[in-house]
């Protein structure tokens, strides 16, 4: 019986992801995993700082309590709707399709979605994106890809965080990117630094090449 419930949530939520993105047609949509304190938000402060000139964009954040995440993100002057899950560890499509009518989409080029902090539950979920960007921090340790397989699999891109501080890890940087190549072969890879600005502006690339290929505009910026 729980098999048969999970089958119809998750089907449900297949049907309500459609309609996210049939209404996201003209919209690039990101969906940002990763697990608590990998640097989601500070990323995205800083994506947002790259790209606000040359694209509107708005901002769904999930947390299970709290606004404290919105308010940094309102503060790079952003549509941002805040979604405070009470306890559960993802976003759904019906969430984010009750988000979608807090925002303005006929002015936005770029959606972001912070989803809450967990790498098991939230790439289990479609929310209609176009993508979904799995970020881990060197902080974490080398074996979330093999702990964590499905949102590493799942990911069109995979963002290394917190790069400026690999000399003061262990964390084996090598190995990770050619176990995530070997099970996603397509999967884009980034190694970044909010401190020192590495990897920022290939990240930012990627996101205006992925905005053009949705539209068919000619280069943007």
């Amino acid at each position: 019986m729980k098999v048969v419930m999970a089958q119809k949530i998750l089907q449900a939520n297949e049907e309500i992801a459609e309609q996210n993105r049939k209404l996201l047609d003209r919209i690039l949509t990101v969906n940002l995993i990763s697990s608590p304190g990998a640097g989601k938000t500070t990323l995205l402060e800083r994506t947002i700082a790259s790209l606000k000139k040359d694209l509107a964009i708005g901002v769904i954040e999930g947390d299970i309590s709290t606004t404290l995440d919105a308010e940094r993100i309102a503060g790079q002057g952003v549509e941002v709707v805040q979604i405070n899950t009470e306890g559960a560890c993802h976003l759904d499509a019906s969430l984010i399709s009750k988000a979608l009518q807090e925002l303005d989409l006929s002015s936005l080029d770029l959606i972001f979605i912070e989803n809450v902090g967990n790498l098991v539950c939230p790439a289990e979920f479609d929310l209609g994106e176009d993508y979904k960007v799995a970020l881990l921090s060197v902080t974490e340790g080398s074996d979330k890809p093999a702990k964590y397989p499905l949102v590493f699999h799942e990911a069109r891109a995979m963002i290394i965080t917190k790069g400026d501080l690999l000399p003061y890890t262990d964390f084996d940087l090598k190995a990770v990117e050619e176990e995530i190549k070997a099970a996603n072969p397509a999967a884009q890879f980034f190694v970044t630094s909010a401190k020192t600005g590495e990897g920022l502006e290939a990240w930012c690339l990627w996101l205006k090449e992925a905005m053009q290929r949705k539209r068919g505009l000619s280069a943007i910026g």
